[in-house]
């Protein structure tokens, strides 16, 4: 109990600002060359106010003598500002002797207190009122007259030394007003409240002095930059304050919230991995539910990044933090609103991705992306009605990329919109190509990304693309994955109309995966719907995927859409679509992605389906 007493008292003291290492080794400096001539200085005093030379020696060296502990880089920053604070001290009742206990000498303890309060830290304070008592106290009761210059304090040394501590206590609490008022300008970010990274670094120091696990979330709005050009940044202002307050709601009292800048926020959580999980998954319960705006909904998602001390053997917030950000882009990359936990391997990773997307900014110059094509067919009949255009990147040293390990890539670095607009370009023009060579119309479908769709231009780059190519608009599908229908639905469907407005027609891919997928087809002008594969993979043995699929073949009928089923991989999954009497199918079974070259235009590679997958 008695052990833990020092440790508690210091938990009730009203802590201050850390400084910044660089900070605080400029101010060290400066009072330690203070201190040495401090001594140095009291030493001629003693030689002109007569004591003897050896008198006057030992008083500077006793002054000096705590200085070398304040010296090495090693020694921690509190031992150091302690060493320098009796140096500075030991000075002033050096100089109390000298000037046998004159009123006005005692004036040099408060010079140091104001000296000493520039390391914005206790221990210097503390060490100051310490020693200013027991000098008083303890030498005013064995040598009065030389320390004190009136009667009362010389028959009362302890009393005066209550008195002077009393004084010193002050000069150090206003010192510290001062110190702490001063901080808090900088601190918080100015759209939220929160604390700013400055502040998040300083209270993740602070923990990490005090506890053995603690962990840092690096928190990334996904998709932030299409809510800032669709909706205007006003909108995405009030986005991110609501986000902060939602985050603010899965966070604990001991957990420190900061906004580190756009839409990056940062939480660091007094616990492990495990705790720091339990809030991540908080985060992402959060937003289960779209945040309204300006009374509309906008559909947020978050991908975390997780790091803790185990992981971090230099133990600092700013380790924390850039592991926290390397699980984060993993995250993303995965897909996003999920939560990663860094791994050892991770910065490796990462140093790899910056790799590859800088060969990516090349590659299309290069000209090392390709378009392979896999066939839409109808059933039952299994007639080609239209081909998917599906992107490749041929790495000249990596070989073949997969476009899950790119795509992303292209999408965050902006790449995803001349990459895009050059696939839709050599779509058209072997659609047309394929047309001529078939005698009869052959449909094409090209995947529009959200960072396209949410491009003011695209409507104008797809007619332009049409125009060039002399592709009749009714033979281009473009596809847009489910999940970007919900950001902003109304926006969506206007983009969508006007696409539509130039004769193409729209497809929603990867249905059944998104947000309240059903309520939004009604409102959306959309053409055909594509089941994702992950309904299909299972349709012949489980029944609720069987009824599901029923179900949305059903409705896409009822509202006039076709349908295609992706992924269909054998025999049996095309026998129940076809029971179910779904209109297409796409998938492995019938044909996998081609070169151009080695397409059939209009006809299967083989003479319809086969019992076994085609080799990926």
């Amino acid at each position: 109990m008695l052990t833990r007493l020092p440790v508690r008292l210091a938990a009730l003291l009203p802590e201050g600002r850390s400084l910044p290492e660089a900070v605080w080794r400029r101010r060290h400096a400066v009072l330690l060359r203070i201190a040495a001539l401090h001594a140095l200085g009291l030493g001629g005093l003693s030689l002109l106010t007569g004591h003897s030379f050896l008198a006057s020696l030992t008083g500077t060296i006793a002054v000096l003598v705590p200085l070398p502990l304040a010296l090495p880089a090693e020694f921690g920053r509190e031992l150091r500002a302690a060493a320098t604070t009796v140096s500075l001290i030991g000075g002033s009742v050096l100089l109390v002797h000298l000037m046998a206990g004159v009123t006005e000498a005692h004036f040099s303890f408060f010079v140091v207190v104001g000296l000493v309060s520039l390391y914005q830290a206790w221990i210097p304070f503390g060490v100051a009122l310490l020693l200013t008592i027991a000098h008083h106290g303890i030498l005013g009761t064995l040598h009065p007259h030389e320390v004190f210059g009136t009667t009362a304090a010389q028959h009362q040394p302890w009393v005066w030394a209550g008195i002077h501590g009393g004084f010193v206590l002050a000069a150090s609490l206003a010192n510290l007003a001062a110190w702490r008022l001063n901080e808090q300008q900088g601190l918080r970010d100015a759209l939220t409240g929160l604390a700013n990274r400055t502040l998040l670094l300083e209270e993740a120091a602070r923990l990490l002095g005090r506890r053995r696990g603690v962990s840092v979330l690096l928190v990334d709005v996904d998709d932030f930059k299409a809510v800032n050009d669709t909706r205007g940044h006003g909108t995405g202002d009030r986005l991110l304050q609501a986000v902060a307050g939602r985050i603010a709601g899965c966070t604990r009292p001991d957990d420190v919230l900061a906004r580190l800048g756009g839409d990056e926020f940062a939480v660091v959580v007094a616990g492990g991995s495990s705790t720091a999980r339990a809030v991540g998954a908080r985060i992402l319960g959060a937003f289960a539910t779209p945040v309204s705006v300006d009374g509309r909904s906008i559909v947020v998602h978050l991908s975390i990044g997780v790091a803790d001390t185990l992981t971090a053997p230099d133990r600092s917030g700013e380790t924390l933090l850039r592991n926290a950000d390397l699980a984060m882009y993993l995250a993303k990359a995965q897909g996003g609103h999920r939560l990663v936990v860094y791994a050892d391997g991770m910065a490796e990773e990462a140093r790899s991705k910056a790799e590859l997307l800088e060969d990516l900014s090349a590659a299309l110059a290069g000209e090392q992306l390709e378009v392979h094509y896999q066939p839409v067919v109808s059933l039952p009949r299994c007639e080609i009605t239209s081909y998917e255009a599906l992107l490749r990147w041929r790495h000249p040293v990596r070989g073949l990329v997969p476009p899950g390990e790119f795509v992303p890539l292209a999408e965050d670095s902006g790449l995803i919109g001349p990459i895009g607009a050059w696939v839709l370009r050599e779509a058209a023009r072997q659609a047309s190509a394929w047309s001529r060579e078939a005698g009869r119309p052959i449909g094409m479908a090209v995947n529009l990304s959200p960072r396209q769709l949410s491009d003011d231009d695209v409507v104008a780059m797809v007619a332009a693309v049409l125009d060039e190519t002399g592709m009749a608009p009714a033979q281009l599908t473009l596809e847009v994955t489910e999940t970007v229908l919900v950001q902003d639905l109304d926006r969506v469907a206007d983009r969508l109309q006007a696409l539509r407005g130039l004769g193409v027609r729209i497809a929603i891919d990867d249905f059944g995966t998104g947000y309240s997928s059903l309520s939004y087809l009604r409102r959306l002008p959309a053409d055909t719907i594509k089941i994702d594969r992950s309904f299909v993979t299972d349709l012949a043995r489980d029944d609720a995927s069987r009824t599901l699929v029923a179900s949305i073949i059903e409705l896409a009928r009822s509202l006039r859409l076709d349908v295609v089923a992706e992924g269909v991989e054998d025999g049996a999954q095309h026998e129940v679509l076809r029971s179910l009497r779904c209109s297409h199918a796409q998938g492995f079974l019938f044909a996998r992605p081609q070169p151009a070259a080695a397409q059939l235009p209009g006809r299967l590679p083989l003479t319809g389906p086969v019992a076994t997958p085609v080799p990926a």
